[in-house]
């Protein structure tokens, strides 16, 4: 699923960036990916994504 539409993120690469880099926010793990936040609007689930990646891990 795409979460970011400006920069094409899609939920998986969020996922494996926060467990590669060990980012913690959702604007760190974009940095991570090469890119940052845009209009904002996906920064929400972005982190909620974020966070429940490292509660499962």
């Amino acid at each position: 699923m795409v979460i970011c539409v400006c920069n094409n993120i899609r939920e998986k690469q969020l996922r494996e960036a926060a467990q590669r880099d060990n980012t913690v926010s959702a604007c760190a793990t974009y940095r991570a990916l090469g890119c940052r936040a845009k209009c904002g609007q996906c920064l929400p689930t972005a982190q909620a994504i974020l966070t429940q990646a490292r509660v499962a891990a």
